[in-house]
């Protein structure tokens, strides 16, 4: 059995169904890119996988290295070793950003981790995302900008070493040189052996990070998959040629041509309020 598989997955918002039976395994070291149109999913089935409660699954089963994912809690499911970088992550003001790291990482730890030790390892890590260190004593996500949360999300990914990682457009809100960082660190712990599941905006991103696989969700379903060559093709042509040559039907949420869809607008900001 691969590291997650997912069998008929069918999840809803706010009784709206989304996912209408999603199928996927993910094998130990795979670096996967998730594709689709605006809407379709995508962003839905990594909240699924996490557990964020307001998503409903309705059928289907996630397995995790053979243990019933669906069965455990938010931050049981974060403790065998799945984590989820957020599109959009929440200001939190009054918790310091350094007392939730610490927490964080002690909750993984059958010994806590000594004060000299955790300063040695969170100065490391600040070092090489670029992130002056005195934000560590800054609340959670408070007055950051995007790219600042999303180079913090990276951040926690490293301290955490998490076997199985789950990427929500991490590269939204990040300039070239910030990209550039955020690749770096994701095909490093990659080759410490962490799993990817990657939504991306932009083909610059997979460019860097080399996906070992791409597969496409359209109506809440995953339609087909293949190597990097399916990410160029989408980029250069949009999703129009899935109904074309596999006779699917796009329904879009949105006025654009699907000739005109590409992988920059592919990803989802509307999860919870039930448009995706």
């Amino acid at each position: 059995m691969g590291l997650l598989e997912i069998k008929g997955l069918k999840v809803a918002v706010q009784e709206k169904e989304i996912l209408k039976g999603v199928d996927l395994k993910i094998a130990p070291g795979e670096m996967v890119a998730l594709l689709g149109p605006n809407g379709h999913g995508k962003s839905t089935l990594l909240a699924s996988i996490m557990g964020n409660p307001a998503f409903q699954v309705k059928e289907g089963s996630i397995d995790y290295n053979g243990e019933n994912v669906l069965s455990l809690s938010v931050d049981k499911r974060s403790k065998i070793g799945m984590f989820l970088a957020m599109q959009n992550p929440i200001e939190i003001a009054g918790v310091n950003y350094s007392d939730f790291l610490k927490s964080a990482m002690n909750s993984h730890l059958e010994k806590k981790l000594s004060l000299f030790q955790f300063i040695r390892q969170i100065e490391g890590a600040y070092k090489e995302m670029g992130i002056p260190f005195e934000m560590a004593q800054r609340g959670l996500n408070e007055g950051f900008s995007g790219g600042e949360k999303k180079r913090n999300e990276i951040l926690q990914m490293k301290l955490l070493k998490p076997s199985f990682a789950m990427l929500d457009e991490i590269d939204s809100g990040l300039d070239v040189d910030a990209i550039d960082v955020v690749a770096k660190e994701i095909c490093k712990e990659r080759e410490a052996g962490t799993s990817f599941l990657v939504i991306s905006h932009y083909a610059r991103l997979y460019d860097l990070i080399h996906p070992s696989r791409a597969v496409v969700m359209i109506n809440g379903r995953i339609v087909t998959e293949g190597g990097p060559e399916l990410i160029k093709r989408i980029d250069h042509e949009g999703y129009e040629w899935i109904h074309r040559e596999l006779g699917i039907s796009v329904e879009k949420e949105i006025d654009t041509p699907m000739s005109n869809t590409s992988i920059g607008v592919c990803a989802t900001k509307e999860a919870l309020d039930g448009t995706h």
